[in-house]
């Protein structure tokens, strides 16, 4: 009997996935150090309740795949978030009703308080509303770019090879994605809240 991968962090993803074609059972070590970052990206995306299946088809499809994967890529995470952006793409309007429920489900202020923060609670929770109001509009290949590097930290090259776009591309849609939603938050607060808000959700 073979043991058990060992969770070696010094171990890059290409050679656990070049390992993994002779030894599948060590493919559990690139899900134990991506699953988390997947599963955060899927419940932003289309709600908790669908996100534990997508992970898991993100990584079944994963390993079907392995043979093929470039391991000149160290990091296996932008090829993972590739094949998690394509089945968030079969739950379209699952992304679109969860947006639609956030905007919904952010609670009116219930007690009083100092009013400097009271205030600036009131201001976070309509930019909120209006955020998800307006990730649900943008075109659905916009919303991938920036949720990817707005939420999931990707950079332009990553989101390129996630997407299997140009970086040209990448920034095009960004910067459209931007400007859309920066028109219609304009009036809700200031450009910091929005910026914190799509970085931090």
């Amino acid at each position: 009997m073979r043991p058990a991968p060992s969770s070696d962090v010094q171990v890059d993803d290409a050679a656990i996935i070049e390992r993994s074609w002779q030894e599948p059972e060590h493919f559990a070590l690139l899900f134990d150090r991506h699953a988390p970052r997947i599963h955060r990206y899927f419940a932003r995306r289309v709600g908790r309740e669908a996100a534990d299946d997508l992970v898991a088809e993100t990584f079944l499809a994963a390993f079907a795949k392995r043979r093929g994967y470039f391991t000149a890529y160290r990091d296996a995470g932008p090829w993972l978030y590739g094949i998690a952006t394509n089945l968030v793409g079969q739950h379209r309007r699952d992304e679109v009703r969860q947006f639609r429920i956030r905007q919904a489900a952010w609670p009116d202020l219930a007690q009083p308080g100092h009013a400097e923060r009271v205030t600036a609670d009131v201001t976070a929770r309509s930019v909120s509303r209006q955020l998800a109001a307006a990730l649900a509009e943008l075109p659905d290949a916009d919303r991938d770019v920036l949720v990817l590097i707005a939420w999931e930290q990707l950079s332009y090259t990553e989101t390129a090879r996630a997407l299997a776009i140009p970086v040209g591309t990448v920034r095009s849609r960004l910067n459209r994605a931007r400007a859309r939603l920066r028109a219609t938050l304009a009036a809700a607060g200031p450009t910091d809240t929005f910026e914190e808000i799509l970085a931090n959700e």
